[in-house]
């Protein structure tokens, strides 16, 4: 284990110390806490002042600035403790800062760039506005635009009018990035860095907020502008490249942000453990329960909703460790983590929630998590890199990628894409993102995988060669689309078959991961059993008939589902100790600085 990986875990282990027991009731940042704030619709004040005093913001800051950023995958792995707690607090005081600084980090002057870093690193809040991308007929009032001033209190600078109605933390952020309309055509938008305190009162509007379904400790709110003057040095990057910079940053923000999600669904499945074995349907009770198919019904739900948490968190470390080992094709895979996670996940917390009956409605108790996260995993989907936008980054490249490479004589071998430790990253080089990818490793790895000679004992070779006959399928499919892709938005083909290629990457992604370890040394993750389940499901998914003697592997996973609960260890490709163990992290509960107060702001 490198010296970046050890620091990576020390700081994850500080962070779940902070946290502490989750389960315990005087934890004044442990669930009951968080359900309590939920309920009320506001943040967690003590959780929030934890996050401060821990510097959750350096986490957002690239290491040259005085911040701890050096890889994507490790910014995911530590924000993603703060979503087993919360998402609305990952959100709120987490990830949104990082959806505004990263448009400076790609595209910022010096200055704006050490802006940024000092009012991160002195713990306040950003705010990004991006633009519709796909906006309905509600366009024209719900977009901002800048005209350009050459006199007045903004000489050489813009004039800054327009609302937007929903923003994450804009009453409270120190500085917004804008995507203003200053012109037409291709170069429309320019992105504009502003410091709220240096905004002249009068021409700033706070609008209401709004009360989401999900996430709803987020303080979520609007912001009119009315010809409100921006000097000229606001301007990030060139005039009227906004949209182009956005598309290359959604490379790195659509794999983040579910990568980090993915918390959330480790804490679903852990409370839907915790009833099971509660109620003795699994574990050491579950042999004195009458009702088989209950029994069988219970297990499966489990390592299902297991398997699937695992496909997941591979797909988001591919997506993520791209952005640094081939940034031309990340967008690809960013793209296809944003849709496909959180649907993924959020079928599965409805299959989970089966499990626990009439205690999914409860409001406080053992199990009350469970419905609140069931609410705040489909928000992570939504946005101006939601679903629908992610399909149309997708969508137009396919037939390109069917025909030049999407074969194992196109393959190039990327084993970093699927490395678990935080060593050995090339720094980010946000410059080389591209809006279209030049290439796809990951499913040209599977070409190469399927056309391999099986080694002695590899026993997932069928079913690989299986998914990457559905890769072969595909091509064929993405034959029949416009060639250059210009109509394949408006094929209904296009749909589905975007939806098809998410999971060939998921399965592949889930290959590489297995044969990484492999070679990396024992463990979990080194054997069959997983990748065997996780192909399974994929090609279940895809509709893809299984061999008949696919052997049943519930029995092992359901051991280590329990192992895991036993002995508070992630769901996740990590394994991380958690809070609430013998021995491990924070077992002592929170500090007593956060005991001090559990207040919501």
């Amino acid at each position: 284990m490198g010296e970046q990986e050890q620091e990576v875990r020390r700081r994850v282990a500080e962070l779940e110390r902070g946290f502490g027991d989750p389960a315990d009731a005087d934890n004044p940042v442990g669930v009951a806490a968080f359900v309590a704030a939920d309920i009320r619709g506001k943040p967690l004040a003590a959780a929030e002042r934890l996050l401060e005093r821990y510097g959750l913001n350096a986490e957002f800051v690239p290491r040259d600035l005085g911040g701890r950023l050096t890889g994507l995958d490790t910014l995911a792995r530590v924000t993603r403790v703060v979503f087993r707690r919360d998402a609305a607090l990952g959100l709120g005081h987490g990830i949104t800062s990082f959806l505004a600084a990263v448009v400076v980090w790609a595209a910022g002057s010096p200055e704006q760039r050490r802006t940024v870093a000092r009012l991160l690193l002195t713990g306040r809040h950003l705010v990004s506005a991006y633009p519709e991308l796909a906006a309905g007929s509600s366009f024209l009032s719900n977009e901002l635009t800048a005209t350009a001033d050459g006199a007045g209190d903004a000489p050489g600078g813009f004039r800054l009018s327009g609302r937007k109605e929903a923003l994450n933390n804009v009453e409270r952020a120190a500085a917004l990035v804008l995507f203003a309309r200053t012109g037409t055509g291709r170069h429309s938008h320019s992105a504009l860095l502003v410091e709220r305190d240096a905004l002249p009162a009068g021409r700033v509007t706070a609008l209401p907020r709004h009360r989401t379904s999900g996430i709803r400790g987020c303080q979520v709110a609007g912001v009119e502008f009315g010809d409100c003057p921006v000097p000229a040095d606001a301007l990030v990057g060139e005039p009227g490249h906004g949209l182009e910079l956005v598309l290359r940053i959604f490379s790195v923000t659509r794999g983040v942000g579910p990568s980090a999600a993915l918390g959330c669904a480790d804490t679903a499945l852990r409370t839907a453990v915790a009833c099971a074995v509660d109620r003795g349907v699994v574990g050491d009770a579950a042999d004195d329960v009458t009702g088989p198919q209950r029994l069988s019904h219970a297990r499966s739900t489990l390592t299902g909703a297991f398997v699937d948490l695992l496909l997941c968190d591979c797909l988001a470390l591919v997506a993520t460790r791209a952005v640094h080992l081939v940034p031309e094709d990340a967008g690809l895979y960013a793209a296809a983590v944003k849709y496909l996670l959180p649907q993924l996940l959020t079928d599965t917390s409805y299959e989970l929630s089966t499990l626990l009956g009439a205690d999914f409605h409860a409001r406080n108790g053992a199990y009350a998590a469970f419905r609140k996260n069931v609410r705040d995993l489909p928000m992570i989907g939504l946005g101006a890199a939601g679903s629908a936008a992610c399909r149309a980054t997708v969508i137009p490249q396919l037939p390109r990628l069917a025909r030049t490479v999407w074969c194992a004589s196109a393959a190039t071998t990327v084993d970093g894409l699927f490395r678990l430790e935080a060593d050995g990253l090339p720094p980010l080089d946000l410059g080389r993102l591209s809006p279209a990818a030049g290439g796809d490793p990951l499913a040209a790895s599977l070409a190469l995988a399927a056309d391999a000679p099986a080694p002695e004992g590899d026993r997932p070779a069928e079913l690989v060669r299986l998914l990457a006959g559905e890769l072969a399928l595909l091509r064929d499919g993405c034959a029949g689309l416009d060639r250059d892709g210009r109509s394949a938005l408006g094929d209904p083909r296009g749909h589905a078959l975007a939806e098809r290629y998410a999971l060939i990457l998921v399965g592949a992604a889930c290959l590489g991961v297995w044969r990484h370890q492999q070679s990396a040394g024992t463990g979990f993750l080194a054997r069959p059993e997983w990748l065997e389940a996780a192909l399974a499901r994929v090609l279940r998914r895809l509709g893809t008939a299984l061999p008949k003697a696919t052997p049943d592997h519930e029995e092992p996973l359901l051991a280590e589902v329990l192992a895991r609960y036993r002995e508070h260890r992630s769901y996740d490709l990590y394994d991380t100790p958690l809070a609430g163990a013998p021995g491990a992290p924070g077992a002592s509960g929170a500090d007593q600085e956060a005991r001090e107060g559990g207040e919501e702001r």
